[in-house]
């Protein structure tokens, strides 16, 4: 059964290949209606996110931002079948890397650095038009997929040049392995921890949120500068890359400082356009438990 979902994935892969952006879109418009209308896709749970994040948000406000997520959101799942198969100058001219030097100065220090990102405007496409586009070698993290034959697809599509990927399960194993190289390791660390355990609280989207602490942990341990990717979304399938230093050397941070300043980051962007972050995800499930320190505000 795996090799034939791969089967069907790989055919889906081929003819997005022949396809223009103009058709993909055409039937991102139709995904939208089956997702938002008569699926209804976790329309609950992206109610409930938006309603505690904006609670100064009208019904009709809310409603608008929700209709606006479920058609971005169809884009970037169509987005992310249609990059595997994109000539890497097509990918370039869509995902344009802008402001780059004070990155490449830790690049032609030979320092290695870490871009911490969210899911926020098209997260799928950072790695991939990194390869051209910056010094560094990128270090992409991902969870693997159950599909082991898509999995293995998807890994070597995202490994471009001199680019590596890495699974999350070895994420310390990769740290050692690339730390004598100028590679820059890309961490999402947005999402929801799976336990509520070593995580950092802080009050995100106007919830106290628990936050995975690998990035702020590894740029501490290896004292690496930490940068936010700042992604602009210019119009369909036209995105902005801007690296934002956080912090130069985390060694002298505080303990949470650095993830504070990441979420405080995802927060701006989010609140300038809502629509745009990944709203069906159950990213507020956990809460803090009974004798936790002090939840840290991301405005700190």
């Amino acid at each position: 059964m795996q090799y034939l979902i791969y089967l069907i994935f790989r055919w889906t892969a081929f003819l997005f290949s022949l396809i223009p952006f103009r058709v993909v879109y055409m039937i991102s418009d139709m995904a939208y209606l089956v997702v938002y209308h008569l699926v209804r896709y976790r329309r609950a749970i992206v109610y409930r996110n938006l309603k505690n994040s904006f609670p100064e948000k009208t019904e009709a406000e809310i409603a608008e931002v929700t209709r606006k997520f479920y058609h971005h959101f169809c884009d970037v799942m169509l987005e992310s079948i249609k990059v595997y198969t994109m000539p890497d100058k097509e990918v370039v001219k869509r995902y344009l890397m802008k402001d780059s030097a004070e990155l490449d100065r830790f690049a032609e220090d030979g320092r290695p650095g870490i871009c911490v990102a969210g899911h926020y405007n098209n997260w799928e496409w950072g790695g991939i038009a990194s390869e051209s586009q910056i010094r560094h070698r990128g270090i992409g993290f991902y969870k693997p997929l159950s599909n082991h034959y898509i999995d293995a697809f998807v890994a070597k599509n995202r490994a471009r040049g001199r680019n590596r990927v890495a699974s999350i399960e070895q994420t310390h194993q990769t740290f050692k392995q690339y730390e004598d190289y100028p590679s820059l390791f890309l961490m999402i660390a947005d999402q929801s921890p799976p336990q509520p355990r070593m995580v950092h609280w802080v009050t995100f989207m106007n919830q106290e949120t628990a936050v995975l602490t690998g990035p702020e942990r590894y740029a501490r341990m290896f004292d690496y500068p930490v940068f936010y990717a700042h992604v602009v979304k210019l119009k369909r399938g036209y995105y902005d890359l801007q690296f934002i230093l956080l912090c130069e050397h985390p060694k002298d941070a505080k303990a949470g400082e650095i993830t504070a300043k990441y979420m405080n980051a995802l927060e701006t962007q989010i609140r300038e356009n809502p629509a745009y972050y990944l709203w069906s995800h159950r990213r507020w499930k956990h809460k803090r438990p009974a004798g936790n320190p002090e939840t840290r505000k991301t405005k700190d």
